[in-house]
């Protein structure tokens, strides 16, 4: 598994869901769509299930997670209901999922989670709770300059923030090298993989009229 997870990070329970239940999830998702069932725009994720389990084993159920437009995954493994998530996707909200329990925040703006996910981390930290913020971008939003602001004021004022980089080497449509030029090199303290999605950046791949 080509997983990187920071040494002061430790498991602290079991995932109940399986590559292939994600995988099942996001092949329903496809179809609606390809039948003209889901009216607005999809972000389908694939080849990283195992990755992503593995990641919520260190994330307890009362963290609060972040999580980009790719986000069923995500949302799946921190306990949102298969149901309620699969009819937001239908109701055309696929991008903002968003649910108080448990706490799973998503946002299509490029890096819009970054501040959300910060201001959470500080309101812990002044709450003197013992939960943690993880916060999922790719490799795109990793080279904004919203992300190392984010980053480095998380890291200095030491708050229960930790983030998530998953690797697709896309920046939306472009390879993210040809996009940015030389890359910044990714911390030893954020989580990271790399993987390759059969989908493209929105939709199937796959002309759908409505």
């Amino acid at each position: 598994m080509n997983l990187h997870i920071p040494k002061h990070l430790e498991k602290c329970r079991e995932v109940d869901i399986t590559p292939q239940e994600l995988i099942d999830f996001e092949t329903n998702v496809k179809n609606l769509y390809e039948e003209g069932k889901i009216r607005g725009p999809i972000h389908l994720a694939s080849n990283n299930e195992n990755e992503v389990i593995e990641i919520f084993k260190y994330i307890d159920k009362n963290d609060w997670v972040f999580a980009a437009w790719r986000n069923h995954y995500q949302a799946l493994c921190h306990g949102v209901d298969s149901e309620k998530l699969l009819n937001s996707i239908v109701a055309g909200h696929s991008m903002g999922t968003n649910n108080l329990e448990p706490n799973f925040y998503a946002s299509s703006i490029v890096g819009g989670i970054i501040p959300l996910a910060l201001g959470a981390a500080l309101a812990l930290k002044r709450k003197k709770s013992k939960n943690k913020v993880w916060c999922f971008i790719g490799d795109m939003t990793y080279e904004t300059g919203g992300f190392h602001e984010c980053y480095k004021y998380a890291k200095n004022f030491d708050l229960p923030l930790v983030w998530v980089l998953e690797d697709n080497d896309m920046s939306v449509h472009t390879p993210t090298d040809l996009a940015w030029g030389k890359r910044q090199e990714v911390y030893d303290d954020i989580v990271y993989y790399k993987y390759n999605s059969d989908f493209p950046h929105h939709g199937t791949g796959k002309w759908v009229n409505f």
